[in-house]
């Protein structure tokens, strides 16, 4: 298991990574305020339910099943985008979040405000339809950013594979690696687990499948998102926007 720390690559293009930032508090507020089961001044009651209204349920998804009316708050077609900011704890939350933190302000430098959060929207969209098809009779909610940041970390390799990264390798080894070392590792992890999950068992709780949709939207939404000056497989040396080398020259 491989989790980033820390990634030296400045921003070249924007100054602030404002999207990024308001990814992360939307995730985070979200369950705080509304599945950690505390609101200012009261508490709430049925966080399971949260989950079943704003989590994608495949077979209400693809009108199989009908959701019972209390727990109908949004349309299904909408929650492949509601799902992707609900967790089923703080772990599953911060994971996602320490991922986001490291690898979205890059990707968001390399297309744009905008552009990044349709990719961000698009990537949980599409993740979430690669889970929903190799399990579309599942009653279970999908929740999580996971399928999201998976096309976040397929855009980042392709953008900046010789970055170096800060990562904690098997929660207690720290190294610094090349990103498409650190990310090739995670991504094989990923594409191993689904393949055993989906030949083997079907009993494990992480939707490895949402993984590799969103790598693969990731991969190719990327391509026609990036800024034209933001090159594929980038080997020049991090250097930040308005370097004060600049000045001289």
């Amino acid at each position: 298991m491989i989790i980033p720390l820390y990634d030296d690559n400045p921003h070249r293009r924007i100054s602030q990574a404002w999207v990024n930032w308001g990814l992360i508090a939307a995730n985070v507020s979200v369950f705080f305020f509304f599945q950690s089961g505390y609101v200012p001044g009261t508490f709430v009651a049925d966080t399971a339910g949260f989950t079943y209204s704003y989590g994608t349920i495949p077979v209400v998804l693809f009108q199989k099943m009908n959701l019972p009316i209390e727990y109908l708050k949004v349309p299904e077609w909408l929650t492949p985008i509601t799902s992707a900011f609900v967790h089923g704890s703080w772990m599953h939350l911060t994971g996602n979040m320490l991922f986001l933190w490291v690898f979205g302000d890059n990707v968001e430098d390399d297309l744009g405000h905008f552009k990044y959060l349709f990719f961000y929207l698009a990537c949980a969209v599409l993740s979430t339809f690669a889970y929903a098809l190799t399990a579309p009779d599942s009653t279970s909610p999908l929740i999580g950013a996971s399928g999201a940041i998976s096309g976040v970390v397929a855009a980042y390799v392709l953008l900046h594979p010789n970055v170096k990264i800060w990562v904690l390798v098997l929660f207690r080894i720290p190294l610094k690696l090349p990103a498409y070392w650190a990310i090739g590792a995670w991504i094989a992890y990923q594409a191993y687990f689904a393949i055993y999950a989906y030949f083997v068992t079907s009993t494990d709780d992480v939707a490895w499948f949402a993984h590799i949709g969103g790598l693969l939207a990731g991969a190719v939404l990327v391509l026609p998102l990036k800024s034209s000056d933001a090159p594929l497989f980038d080997r020049s040396p991090p250097q930040a926007q308005n370097d004060w080398r600049d000045t001289f020259d």
